[in-house]
Protein backbone atom coordinates (compact mmCIF):
# COMPACT_ATOMS: atom_id res chain seq x y z
CA UNK A 1 0.00 0.00 0.00
CA UNK A 2 1.71 3.16 -1.00
CA UNK A 3 2.50 5.88 1.89
CA UNK A 4 0.56 9.57 2.21
CA UNK A 5 3.84 10.60 0.90
CA UNK A 6 4.47 8.53 -2.15
CA UNK A 7 0.69 9.40 -3.06
CA UNK A 8 1.50 13.32 -2.56
CA UNK A 9 4.55 12.64 -4.81
CA UNK A 10 4.46 9.76 -6.67
CA UNK A 11 7.47 7.71 -8.08
CA UNK A 12 8.33 9.58 -11.42
CA UNK A 13 8.62 7.37 -14.92
CA UNK A 14 11.68 5.25 -15.11
CA UNK A 15 12.82 2.14 -17.13
CA UNK A 16 13.34 0.15 -14.18
CA UNK A 17 11.47 -0.97 -11.40
CA UNK A 18 14.85 -2.28 -9.53
CA UNK A 19 18.35 -1.00 -8.84
CA UNK A 20 20.73 -2.89 -11.40
CA UNK A 21 24.50 -2.78 -10.40
CA UNK A 22 24.67 -0.42 -13.23
CA UNK A 23 23.21 2.10 -11.03
CA UNK A 24 26.25 2.03 -9.21
CA UNK A 25 28.93 2.31 -12.22
CA UNK A 26 28.96 6.08 -12.45
CA UNK A 27 27.32 6.34 -15.94
CA UNK A 28 24.19 6.63 -17.49
CA UNK A 29 22.09 4.41 -14.95
CA UNK A 30 24.16 6.55 -12.10
CA UNK A 31 22.84 9.73 -13.68
CA UNK A 32 19.02 8.57 -14.36
CA UNK A 33 18.71 7.56 -10.70
CA UNK A 34 20.50 10.96 -8.85
CA UNK A 35 18.82 12.87 -11.07
CA UNK A 36 15.68 11.14 -11.16
CA UNK A 37 15.14 10.81 -7.01
CA UNK A 38 17.85 12.63 -4.63
CA UNK A 39 18.60 15.28 -6.82
CA UNK A 40 14.81 16.52 -8.02
CA UNK A 41 13.65 15.70 -4.54
CA UNK A 42 16.30 17.10 -2.12
CA UNK A 43 17.12 19.68 -4.41
CA UNK A 44 18.74 22.70 -2.85
CA UNK A 45 22.19 25.39 -3.92
CA UNK A 46 24.53 22.61 -2.78
CA UNK A 47 23.40 19.54 -4.39
CA UNK A 48 22.86 21.95 -7.67
CA UNK A 49 26.40 22.38 -7.57
CA UNK A 50 26.73 18.77 -8.32
CA UNK A 51 30.64 18.81 -6.97
CA UNK A 52 32.06 16.02 -4.85
CA UNK A 53 32.24 18.16 -1.62
CA UNK A 54 29.99 21.09 -0.12
CA UNK A 55 31.37 24.29 0.70
CA UNK A 56 29.89 26.10 3.60
CA UNK A 57 30.23 29.03 5.67
CA UNK A 58 30.56 28.23 9.45
CA UNK A 59 32.06 30.56 11.98
CA UNK A 60 32.67 29.45 16.09
CA UNK A 61 32.48 26.07 17.55
CA UNK A 62 30.84 23.33 15.58
CA UNK A 63 29.95 19.68 16.70
CA UNK A 64 30.41 17.43 14.01
CA UNK A 65 29.22 13.48 13.97
CA UNK A 66 29.08 10.04 11.55
CA UNK A 67 26.75 7.44 11.94
CA UNK A 68 25.62 4.29 9.88
CA UNK A 69 22.29 2.91 9.52
CA UNK A 70 21.62 -0.77 8.95
CA UNK A 71 18.31 -1.32 10.47
CA UNK A 72 16.24 -4.84 9.73
CA UNK A 73 13.77 -4.70 8.29
CA UNK A 74 13.98 -1.29 6.62
CA UNK A 75 10.14 -0.02 7.12
CA UNK A 76 8.58 -0.26 10.71
CA UNK A 77 5.94 0.84 12.18
CA UNK A 78 6.45 4.55 12.99
CA UNK A 79 9.28 5.17 10.33
CA UNK A 80 11.82 3.44 8.05
CA UNK A 81 15.59 3.73 7.61
CA UNK A 82 15.54 7.09 6.47
CA UNK A 83 13.92 8.87 8.45
CA UNK A 84 16.08 7.26 10.84
CA UNK A 85 19.23 8.26 9.11
CA UNK A 86 18.38 11.75 9.27
CA UNK A 87 16.94 12.00 13.06
CA UNK A 88 19.91 9.61 14.34
CA UNK A 89 22.78 11.92 13.34
CA UNK A 90 20.72 15.11 14.32
CA UNK A 91 20.08 13.60 17.64
CA UNK A 92 24.06 12.92 17.71
CA UNK A 93 24.48 16.52 17.41
CA UNK A 94 21.78 17.98 19.51
CA UNK A 95 23.25 15.74 22.33
CA UNK A 96 26.51 17.54 22.05
CA UNK A 97 24.49 20.75 22.72
CA UNK A 98 24.54 21.79 18.73
CA UNK A 99 22.22 22.30 15.94
CA UNK A 100 22.27 20.44 12.77
CA UNK A 101 22.37 22.58 10.09
CA UNK A 102 23.64 20.60 7.17
CA UNK A 103 24.23 16.74 6.33
CA UNK A 104 25.88 14.30 3.97
CA UNK A 105 24.06 11.32 2.69
CA UNK A 106 25.28 8.15 1.64
CA UNK A 107 23.62 5.10 0.29
CA UNK A 108 25.02 1.75 -0.13
CA UNK A 109 22.20 0.23 -2.38
CA UNK A 110 21.71 -4.07 -2.87
CA UNK A 111 21.06 -5.35 -6.44
CA UNK A 112 17.23 -5.43 -6.78
CA UNK A 113 15.90 -2.92 -4.30
CA UNK A 114 12.86 -2.04 -5.40
CA UNK A 115 12.60 1.41 -6.69
CA UNK A 116 9.24 2.06 -5.10
CA UNK A 117 11.10 1.06 -1.64
CA UNK A 118 13.96 3.44 -2.55
CA UNK A 119 11.33 6.18 -3.41
CA UNK A 120 9.58 5.50 -0.03
CA UNK A 121 12.96 6.01 1.42
CA UNK A 122 13.91 9.14 -0.16
CA UNK A 123 10.54 11.09 0.55
CA UNK A 124 10.88 9.77 4.40
CA UNK A 125 14.27 11.73 4.25
CA UNK A 126 13.07 14.52 2.50
CA UNK A 127 10.09 15.15 5.20
CA UNK A 128 12.29 14.14 8.27
CA UNK A 129 14.54 16.93 6.95
CA UNK A 130 12.30 19.31 6.85
CA UNK A 131 11.32 18.82 10.20
CA UNK A 132 14.44 18.85 12.00
CA UNK A 133 15.52 21.52 9.72
CA UNK A 134 18.62 20.18 8.30
CA UNK A 135 20.05 20.07 4.51
CA UNK A 136 21.25 17.46 2.57
CA UNK A 137 24.34 19.21 0.87
CA UNK A 138 26.50 16.14 -0.42
CA UNK A 139 26.60 12.42 -0.94
CA UNK A 140 27.14 9.41 -2.73
CA UNK A 141 25.34 6.28 -3.82
CA UNK A 142 27.34 2.53 -4.45
CA UNK A 143 25.36 -0.58 -5.47
CA UNK A 144 26.38 -3.98 -4.38
CA UNK A 145 25.59 -7.22 -5.50
CA UNK A 146 22.77 -9.08 -4.42
CA UNK A 147 22.67 -10.83 -1.32
CA UNK A 148 25.14 -8.49 -0.12
CA UNK A 149 23.65 -5.43 1.16
CA UNK A 150 20.29 -6.37 3.43
CA UNK A 151 18.20 -4.51 0.83
CA UNK A 152 19.91 -0.54 1.83
CA UNK A 153 22.41 1.02 4.29
CA UNK A 154 22.71 4.43 4.67
CA UNK A 155 25.54 6.78 6.46
CA UNK A 156 24.96 10.28 7.34
CA UNK A 157 27.83 12.70 8.50
CA UNK A 158 25.88 15.97 10.26
CA UNK A 159 27.89 19.31 11.05
CA UNK A 160 25.99 22.44 12.92
CA UNK A 161 26.79 24.91 15.46
CA UNK A 162 27.16 25.06 19.29
CA UNK A 163 24.86 26.21 21.58
CA UNK A 164 26.24 29.29 23.17
CA UNK A 165 25.62 27.92 26.68
CA UNK A 166 26.51 23.98 25.74
CA UNK A 167 29.20 23.08 28.67
CA UNK A 168 28.49 18.91 28.01
CA UNK A 169 31.09 16.84 29.01
CA UNK A 170 31.20 13.82 31.25
CA UNK A 171 33.67 14.99 33.69
CA UNK A 172 31.43 17.92 34.49
CA UNK A 173 28.61 15.22 36.38
CA UNK A 174 29.05 15.20 39.98
CA UNK A 175 27.38 13.40 43.07
CA UNK A 176 23.71 14.54 43.85
CA UNK A 177 22.94 15.65 40.14
CA UNK A 178 19.37 14.30 38.53
CA UNK A 179 19.05 11.77 35.56
CA UNK A 180 15.84 12.46 33.70
CA UNK A 181 14.56 10.97 30.55
CA UNK A 182 12.73 12.86 28.18
CA UNK A 183 10.46 9.73 27.43
CA UNK A 184 9.29 6.43 27.59
CA UNK A 185 11.51 3.67 26.92
CA UNK A 186 12.16 0.92 25.06
CA UNK A 187 9.11 1.72 21.94
CA UNK A 188 12.26 1.24 19.25
CA UNK A 189 13.71 -1.92 19.50
CA UNK A 190 10.28 -3.89 20.41
CA UNK A 191 8.54 -2.03 17.30
CA UNK A 192 11.92 -3.21 15.17
CA UNK A 193 11.28 -6.92 16.25
CA UNK A 194 7.68 -6.83 16.35
CA UNK A 195 8.10 -7.03 12.75
CA UNK A 196 10.52 -8.44 12.42
CA UNK A 197 9.52 -11.89 14.35
CA UNK A 198 5.69 -11.65 13.10
CA UNK A 199 4.18 -10.24 15.91
CA UNK A 200 0.63 -9.42 17.13
CA UNK A 201 0.06 -7.43 20.52
CA UNK A 202 -2.97 -6.08 21.24
CA UNK A 203 -2.26 -2.55 20.29
CA UNK A 204 0.53 -1.53 17.97
CA UNK A 205 4.04 -0.56 19.14
CA UNK A 206 5.35 2.49 16.98
CA UNK A 207 9.52 3.49 16.79
CA UNK A 208 9.60 6.28 19.07
CA UNK A 209 12.28 8.20 16.19
CA UNK A 210 12.18 12.17 16.41
CA UNK A 211 14.28 14.90 15.82
CA UNK A 212 15.90 15.69 19.48
CA UNK A 213 17.03 19.04 17.86
CA UNK A 214 14.81 21.80 20.02
CA UNK A 215 13.70 20.08 23.29
CA UNK A 216 17.59 19.79 23.66
CA UNK A 217 18.11 23.47 22.71
CA UNK A 218 15.25 24.68 24.99
CA UNK A 219 17.10 22.67 27.54
CA UNK A 220 20.05 24.42 26.98
CA UNK A 221 18.28 27.94 26.73
CA UNK A 222 16.14 27.30 30.11
CA UNK A 223 19.22 25.76 32.16
CA UNK A 224 22.29 26.53 30.58
CA UNK A 225 25.52 25.03 32.00
CA UNK A 226 23.18 23.59 35.05
CA UNK A 227 23.02 20.93 32.10
CA UNK A 228 25.99 18.71 33.06
CA UNK A 229 25.59 15.53 30.24
CA UNK A 230 23.02 14.52 27.32
CA UNK A 231 22.82 11.23 26.12
CA UNK A 232 20.46 9.09 23.78
CA UNK A 233 20.44 6.11 24.49
CA UNK A 234 20.05 4.03 21.25
CA UNK A 235 21.76 0.61 20.74
CA UNK A 236 22.07 -0.95 24.42
CA UNK A 237 19.46 1.15 25.75
CA UNK A 238 19.16 3.30 29.11
CA UNK A 239 21.19 0.65 31.05
CA UNK A 240 24.54 0.53 28.81
CA UNK A 241 24.73 4.10 28.20
CA UNK A 242 23.94 4.91 32.18
CA UNK A 243 27.09 2.42 32.92
CA UNK A 244 28.78 4.17 30.05
CA UNK A 245 28.78 6.98 32.16
CA UNK A 246 29.09 5.47 35.31
CA UNK A 247 32.15 4.15 34.16
CA UNK A 248 33.86 7.17 32.50
CA UNK A 249 33.24 9.35 35.43
CA UNK A 250 33.90 6.64 38.09
CA UNK A 251 30.75 7.30 40.30
CA UNK A 252 27.73 5.65 41.15
CA UNK A 253 23.93 5.95 39.59
CA UNK A 254 21.42 4.82 41.51
CA UNK A 255 17.92 4.03 39.60
CA UNK A 256 14.34 3.73 40.46
CA UNK A 257 12.56 1.38 38.59
CA UNK A 258 9.19 3.24 40.04
CA UNK A 259 9.76 6.42 38.30
CA UNK A 260 10.69 4.43 34.63
CA UNK A 261 8.26 5.33 31.86
CA UNK A 262 7.00 2.94 29.79
CA UNK A 263 3.93 2.10 27.78
CA UNK A 264 2.38 -0.63 28.94
CA UNK A 265 1.99 -2.47 25.83
CA UNK A 266 5.84 -2.42 25.72
CA UNK A 267 6.28 -3.60 29.35
CA UNK A 268 3.86 -6.72 28.86
CA UNK A 269 5.69 -7.24 25.25
CA UNK A 270 9.03 -7.28 27.06
CA UNK A 271 7.46 -9.52 29.86
CA UNK A 272 5.94 -12.01 26.89
CA UNK A 273 9.20 -12.06 25.08
CA UNK A 274 11.71 -12.20 28.42
CA UNK A 275 13.17 -8.84 27.25
CA UNK A 276 14.74 -6.10 30.07
CA UNK A 277 13.32 -2.96 28.82
CA UNK A 278 16.70 -0.93 30.28
CA UNK A 279 18.87 -2.91 27.38
CA UNK A 280 16.27 -2.25 24.49
CA UNK A 281 16.58 0.27 22.30
CA UNK A 282 15.55 4.11 21.80
CA UNK A 283 15.61 6.02 19.26
CA UNK A 284 13.53 9.42 20.03
CA UNK A 285 14.26 10.23 24.02
CA UNK A 286 17.28 11.17 25.89
CA UNK A 287 18.86 11.26 29.13
CA UNK A 288 19.70 14.62 30.59
CA UNK A 289 22.23 14.78 33.68
CA UNK A 290 21.56 18.24 35.29
CA UNK A 291 22.60 20.19 38.88
CA UNK A 292 19.70 19.17 41.00
CA UNK A 293 18.79 22.96 41.26
CA UNK A 294 17.78 22.73 37.52
CA UNK A 295 15.23 19.87 37.87
CA UNK A 296 11.75 21.26 37.86
CA UNK A 297 13.07 23.69 35.36
CA UNK A 298 14.79 20.95 33.03
CA UNK A 299 11.57 18.79 32.95
CA UNK A 300 9.53 21.92 32.68
CA UNK A 301 11.06 22.53 29.33
CA UNK A 302 11.22 19.07 28.07
CA UNK A 303 7.48 18.45 28.87
CA UNK A 304 6.55 21.67 26.66
CA UNK A 305 7.39 19.37 23.27
CA UNK A 306 5.36 16.39 21.71
CA UNK A 307 6.88 13.45 22.55
CA UNK A 308 8.43 15.07 26.23
CA UNK A 309 5.33 15.02 27.79
CA UNK A 310 6.27 11.79 30.34
CA UNK A 311 9.86 13.23 30.72
CA UNK A 312 10.74 12.80 34.54
CA UNK A 313 13.70 11.99 36.73
CA UNK A 314 14.69 8.33 36.83
CA UNK A 315 17.51 8.61 39.47
CA UNK A 316 20.95 10.26 40.66
CA UNK A 317 24.88 10.14 40.42
CA UNK A 318 25.74 8.76 43.52
CA UNK A 319 29.33 8.36 45.26
CA UNK A 320 28.59 4.93 46.45
CA UNK A 321 29.17 2.26 44.10
CA UNK A 322 31.35 3.87 41.76
CA UNK A 323 31.52 2.68 38.09
CA UNK A 324 27.90 0.21 38.63
CA UNK A 325 24.44 1.34 38.07
CA UNK A 326 22.29 0.11 41.05
CA UNK A 327 18.66 0.07 40.32
CA UNK A 328 15.84 -0.42 43.45
CA UNK A 329 13.03 -2.31 42.67
CA UNK A 330 9.59 -1.49 43.39
CA UNK A 331 9.53 -3.93 46.11
CA UNK A 332 12.83 -2.15 47.83
CA UNK A 333 15.30 -4.61 46.07
CA UNK A 334 18.77 -3.53 44.79
CA UNK A 335 20.66 -4.82 41.96
CA UNK A 336 23.37 -4.25 39.85
CA UNK A 337 22.04 -3.15 36.24
CA UNK A 338 25.68 -4.04 34.27
CA UNK A 339 26.34 -3.17 30.85
CA UNK A 340 24.62 -5.42 27.83
CA UNK A 341 27.11 -8.34 27.79
CA UNK A 342 26.21 -8.96 23.85
CA UNK A 343 23.34 -8.47 21.46
CA UNK A 344 19.72 -8.71 22.24
CA UNK A 345 18.30 -7.14 19.45
CA UNK A 346 20.74 -6.80 16.42
CA UNK A 347 20.10 -4.50 13.15
CA UNK A 348 17.78 -1.93 15.01
CA UNK A 349 19.45 1.06 13.95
Amino acid sequence: MASILSLDCPLPQLDFDRILLGHGSGGLLTNKLLEAGVFDLLNNDWLAEKHDGAILELSGKVAFSTDSYVVSPVFFPGGNIGELAVNGTVNDLAMCGASARYLSLSFILEEGLLMTDFWEILLSIRQACAVAGVQVVTGDTKVVERGKGDGIFINTTGIGPLHPQSDIHTRRVQPGDKILISGPIAAHGMAILSVREGLEFESAIRSDTRPLKDMALRLLDTAGAQVRLLRDPTRGGVATTLNEIARDRRLGIALEQSLLPIDDVVASACEILGLDPLYVANEGIFLAIVDPEAEPAALEAIRSFEGGQSACTIGRVVVEHPGQVVLRSRIGGKRVVGMLPGEQLPRIC
